[in-house]
């Protein structure tokens, strides 16, 4: 739910559409191959899914506004990449799940977001926030573009925040988007939270990269959190995921409806 302060903050934001606001964008193919190339883990896809991605971002650019926050230029590429980033969580799913909000902001780099907490003794506190991400129920995702460029590491800011909008579907944000009917609401908060659990219990002090679970220790934050590093995961290092939480894998690959720890080039999951 936006604050007053939190709207404010926003409008300085005057909203641009994408290529092709009036009618389907069509994304040229030299800027799509661009685009394509510069991501690594799309090189998984077959021909016809690619084919199909295109189509999704061409929608998604139709349908969504870009700003650029502090004058920050937003080009054709930069809404090519995350919309591309952002539709491969829903390749198989549709373009209704980004249904009910339009907007995305993007920064330069890091920024800084007015946060406003109650206490437990009713005591409002605002104080701002430093972020690569965010996105708000109802609202806009806002992403720094350094960040997003970073994709391909095995950190995404695009596809961790567009999780999270898939998980904001029904109205709260707890690791639990809506489920299909083959996923009974029970499995997957089994599943999910004993991974959590397991991800937990390695020794933080200890962690590094290179050893154990080699996943950005913000999973460990909460649930949600946990889902969309997990999901992050999930499309930029399947196999590791897949042989270090198989169950996890398991459920989000009925989930997404998409087994990226395949060889590349083989049929996609279609369940």
């Amino acid at each position: 739910m936006f604050t007053g302060r939190l709207l404010r903050w926003l409008r300085k934001f005057p909203p641009s559409r994408g290529p092709g606001a009036s009618r389907p964008a069509r994304i040229p193919d030299a800027a799509w191959n661009t685009a394509f190339s510069a991501l690594p883990f799309l090189s998984r896809l077959s021909a016809e899914e690619e084919r199909r991605l295109k189509r999704l971002a061409e929608g998604f650019l139709s349908e969504k506004e870009f700003a650029g926050a502090g004058g920050f230029e937003i080009t054709d590429a930069i809404c090519v990449s995350i919309a591309m980033q952002a539709c491969l969580p829903i390749l198989n799913l549709g373009m209704a799940y980004y249904d009910g909000w339009i907007g995305i902001v993007v920064y330069p780099d890091e920024f800084v977001v007015p946060r406003v907490t109650l206490d437990e003794s009713g005591v409002i506190h605002e104080y701002d926030d430093i972020a690569s991400g965010e996105a708000w129920e109802g609202g806009p995702v806002l992403v720094s573009w350094k960040d997003a460029k970073m994709a391909g590491e095995g950190y995404n800011v695009v596809i961790h925040e567009f999780a999270h909008k898939l998980d904001m579907r029904d109205g709260r944000i707890d690791g639990i988007p809506p489920l299909p009917p083959d996923i009974p609401a029970k499995e997957w908060e089994e599943t999910l939270l004993s991974a959590f659990d397991e991800f937990c219990a390695f020794p933080r002090p200890e962690f590094d990269d290179d050893e154990g679970y080699g996943f950005d220790e913000y999973a460990a934050t909460n649930l949600e959190e946990f889902f969309a590093v997990m999901s992050e995961a999930f499309f930029e290092e399947a196999k590791r995921l897949r042989d270090e939480f198989p169950a996890l894998y398991a459920i989000f690959s009925r989930f997404y409806r998409q087994d990226p720890a395949r060889a590349a080039g083989s049929a996609m999951f279609r369940g």
